[in-house]
């Protein structure tokens, strides 16, 4: 009996030591069997084992793992050119045979997200390492695009491709959009501009467009939509709109919501299809992640700029509705999303989450929905994604650069890696956007077995 005893106080003071382990258990009649971990309590107040932060959110907290990231990408983007030896290069040196340092393409769409990510940081927080950090950078690229300009020659020849010959939405959309964000805070120099104008005339006259102007691939299939190409073009177009004040940007911006939407949005799910290929019939609706996030961003920079008489804001905030509707019902209970969004036994994938909790952030900050309702969803979105991050600033189980398919198989086992550059920008946009949410009112104190439950608060 003492044996039994001192046991049992040794089992006990081991859960109290690691409540996670304190969890109910079943045996096989399904009655439970687990000691508590304070003798006395009920089961009902055992504390639960959140495999991810969980109450008491901080804008402190938030901040240090968006640091962690900045540490990581100020190290890994390097700015400046070299040789084919590794020698450092002036820019009035550059010639044909100069690279970009190594490291993160400083010029790819992934990177203009994470420069949008990193000058939204910068106005949220006040920390000017975030802004310096986009600034530099766009800058530079801007530099070394009118030093290749100036020479001539062929585009393919400099590391600049694609800025001095875009030839695809992927070079043109997310760099735009990050470029004139950059014009329109005072932070760009001289040659940002004419690189602006480059990017919109591809996106505006020369992308290849379906009869009624939706943009389109001719690939894999001849007349092919891929939902990645509303974050190529309309965070650029809506842009361009607020720097010039041309609705022409704005109008092409609502027509590609509302006409990809018409074709790719499945109001029964509440989700979009990752592509649409013309004549096919029936159509196979396969609901990537990130694509999915691709959208919804899209939605909310426009939503952010576009004037409040524009006769397509109504139907482009129901369609953002919608989605978040949409989106909140399969999220899971870590608040990650998985690859394809309705199937629960695809891999949990970090840039799309990160996506849906900066835009689900943007709309409650906005009041474009309601903050009670969507604040926990993107709380713990955040929640979810800052596990992710890992002591050296990686962001990890990011899907890597993905085409289309008609099959799950190409979704499930696309493969994940810290060196995808996917994440970067998203998790910036994410933390920044998360911040001020907080500002509007943290969510109330949990006890008594209550989680994550926000007031009303104020939109910023």
């Amino acid at each position: 009996m003492v044996r039994s005893v001192a046991a049992g106080l040794i089992l006990l003071a081991g859960l109290a030591a690691n409540p996670a382990q304190a969890q109910l258990a079943a045996d096989a009649t399904g009655a439970d069997r687990t000691p508590v971990s304070r003798e006395g309590d009920p089961p009902t107040r055992l504390p639960p084992a959140y495999p991810m932060p969980y109450l008491r959110p901080t804008e402190a907290t938030v901040k240090t793992a968006m640091d962690r990231v900045l540490a990581f990408i100020e190290q890994d983007t390097p700015v400046g050119l070299m040789d084919g030896a590794g020698r450092s290069v002036a820019l009035d040196a550059a010639n044909g045979q100069s690279k970009l340092r190594p490291g993160f393409l400083l010029t790819s769409y992934e990177w203009g997200v994470t420069y949008a990510g990193a000058l939204l940081a910068g106005e949220i927080t006040r920390d000017p390492r975030y802004t310096n950090y986009a600034a530099e950078r766009i800058n530079f690229v801007s530099d070394v695009a009118a030093r290749y300009r100036a020479q001539g020659g062929d585009a393919r020849a400099t590391p600049v491709r694609n800025m001095l010959a875009p030839d695809r939405l992927d070079d043109s959309g997310a760099m735009s959009a990050a470029l004139i964000k950059a014009q329109r805070a005072n932070l760009a120099n001289a040659n940002v501009r004419p690189q602006i104008d480059v990017y919109l005339d591809w996106i505006s006259n020369r992308q290849f467009r379906m009869p009624d102007k939706t943009l389109a691939r001719q690939r894999p299939l001849p007349v092919t939509l891929w939902l990645d190409d509303l974050y190529m073009s309309v965070p650029g177009l809506a842009q361009m709109g607020a720097l010039t004040g041309e609705r022409r940007y704005f109008d092409d911006a609502v027509r590609q919501i509302q006409q990809f939407s018409a074709r790719m949005f499945v109001p029964e799910t509440g989700l979009y299809m990752h592509a649409w290929a013309e004549g096919m019939e029936p159509h196979p609706a396969f609901h990537w992640g990130r694509a999915n996030g691709w959208a919804l961003m899209a939605m909310v920079e426009l939503l952010e700029v576009l004037p409040q008489d524009h006769p397509g804001r109504d139907a482009v905030l129901a369609q953002y509705r919608a989605h978040v509707t949409g989106l909140a019902r399969v999220q899971s209970g870590t608040g990650l999303w998985h690859q394809l969004l309705d199937r629960p036994d695809s891999y949990l994938e970090t840039s799309a989450s990160a996506m849906y909790a900066f835009a689900i952030a943007r709309g409650v900050n906005r009041g474009w929905i309601e903050r009670t309702a969507h604040a926990p969803v993107a709380m713990l979105a955040w929640n979810g994604v800052s596990t992710k991050i890992n002591a050296a600033g990686e962001v990890e189980d990011v899907c890597v650069g993905t085409g289309v398919a008609f099959d799950p198989a190409f979704y499930y086992y696309r493969p994940r890696h810290v060196r995808a550059a996917h994440g970067y920008g998203p998790v910036l946009l994410a933390g920044a956007e998360v911040i001020a949410m907080l500002r509007g009112g943290s969510p109330l104190d949990g006890g008594n077995g209550q989680g994550l439950v926000f007031t009303a608060g104020t939109a910023s």
